[in-house]
């Protein structure tokens, strides 16, 4: 368990007040300089302040496919080819070494930015790692989900744990001593229920599971960020959409620059100079970003399931089909749009569920509050500024893992992660 005294001598003496045994980390000890969660959000960690990590050409790792929906291979139109297999990708050391599976965040793949970014850290640890995409995400939704409706946390955990299973059949020589298990965003409350259902299941057995920036009411959350959409951005009119408000901004400021560098450090800069975005506008850009991934997976859902809410049943799609047309009438449909017209029809008609307030309940962290609550091996770190968090939602986590939780007072939504004070942390929990 992550302890006061550990978390002590790590830091080097920050400050740390207990409130119900959860690890409060002091806000002027802390030295993460971005207050703004939006900024954040977006911008992540200065450069100078994030963890020295090898380079891809010092890591020994592979892209593989699974194939695990091979029925549904001849269901998909022509243009889904890349993804009737699932891709993967695994980094292994040159010796007997514990295994950790990563799980991606809403929409991503397993190459997203953050999960190479925790491969890397791990990795540099001497961890194998197994980068896995969110069953959200249109390759998981086409190549392992049964039934292409993400949504319902415990059915898409036990698409996971399929996948996991696969992943180990297919690298039967690679020699694992343990098996850990993180996530972030909606990855990590995927990795809740895996870890869950491996207690049963016992193909894994887990040693220590970590949960970063989880949600906890997951409607709350998706609510949030759809409200973000809304948010009045000062300068956008009928002739000035948003998306050309932010490219002006970003013009200008590579013609002050005088070149253009697209490098993972360039938010930071961007925000650090005279064309930065403002608040609302930063908001806009998460609530759209956010968006995109619910249009896509509202487009991919119906697709495969035929359901002709927003591409017709039966109109013929091939590679060279424009998706234009279905693609903006998926934006018309946010994710209380998609749970409300795909995912609760499909829940009901699977389980004889109820309400909506049921299904929030069996999808959240609460429908797992009695198994947190008394299992040592799982913590979580998360943010007091996190724009996912409802009212409670901190007293929740408070209550369900006490001293196993880790609160740290900036960072916005993950923000934070690749911050040397919080990769200090994460691997300090798994090494114990």
């Amino acid at each position: 368990m992550l302890r006061s005294l550990r978390f002590a001598a790590l830091f080097g003496g920050l400050i740390l007040s207990a409130s119900a045994l959860a690890v409060d980390i002091d806000a002027a000890s802390y030295g993460y300089p971005l207050t703004n969660p939006f900024e954040a959000t977006i911008a992540t960690t200065p450069p100078d302040l994030r963890p020295e990590l090898p380079l891809d050409d010092d890591i020994d790792q592979q892209t593989r496919s699974v194939r695990l929906r091979p029925e549904r291979e001849f269901d998909l139109p022509d243009n889904f080819w890349p993804v009737k297999k699932l891709t993967y990708r695994i980094a292994t050391q040159d010796k007997a070494a514990p295994l950790i599976f990563l799980i991606a965040g809403t929409g991503a793949r397993y190459d997203s930015s953050l999960n190479e970014y925790l491969k890397k850290l791990y990795y540099k640890a001497g961890y194998h790692v197994v980068q896995l995409s969110s069953p959200t995400s249109f390759d998981f939704m086409s190549a392992a989900s049964r039934f292409a409706t993400p949504g319902i946390t415990k059915e898409d955990a036990e698409d996971m744990y399929r996948v996991m299973q696969a992943v180990r059949a297919q690298n039967p020589n690679v020699p694992v001593t343990d098996y850990y298990l993180t996530g972030y965003s909606l990855g990590a409350l995927d990795a809740a229920f895996v870890a869950h259902l491996d207690e049963t299941r016992r193909s894994f057995n887990f040693k220590k599971v970590l949960l970063l920036n989880p949600p906890v009411n997951l409607y709350t959350s998706i609510t949030n960020l759809d409200k973000l959409v809304q948010t009045e951005v000062k300068g956008i009119n009928n002739s000035t959409t948003f998306y050309e408000l932010v490219l002006n901004k970003l013009t200008r400021y590579f013609q002050q620059k005088g070149y253009i560098d697209l490098n993972d450090a360039l938010l930071y800069d961007f925000q650090q100079s005279k064309q930065h975005l403002s608040n609302e506008q930063m908001a806009m850009l998460i609530g759209t970003s956010f968006r995109f991934s619910a249009a896509d997976i509202a487009f991919t859902s119906d697709l495969i399931n035929r359901r002709g809410l927003i591409t017709p049943p039966k109109y013929p799609i091939t590679e060279g089909t424009s998706l234009t047309p279905f693609l903006k009438r998926a934006l018309q449909c946010d994710f209380d749009c998609y749970i409300t017209e795909q995912v609760i029809p499909m829940w009901r008609a699977r389980t004889d569920g109820g309400s909506l307030l049921q299904l929030i309940d069996q999808v959240s962290l609460y429908a797992l509050k009695d198994y947190l609550h008394d299992s040592p091996k799982i913590a979580v770190m998360h943010n007091a500024d996190d724009v996912i968090l409802g009212p409670g939602d901190l007293g929740f986590l408070r209550k369900t893992f006490g001293d196993r939780l880790t609160v740290y007072p900036l960072g916005g939504h993950c923000g934070n992660l690749n911050y040397r004070v919080n990769s200090d942390a994460m691997l300090e929990f798994f090494r114990g």
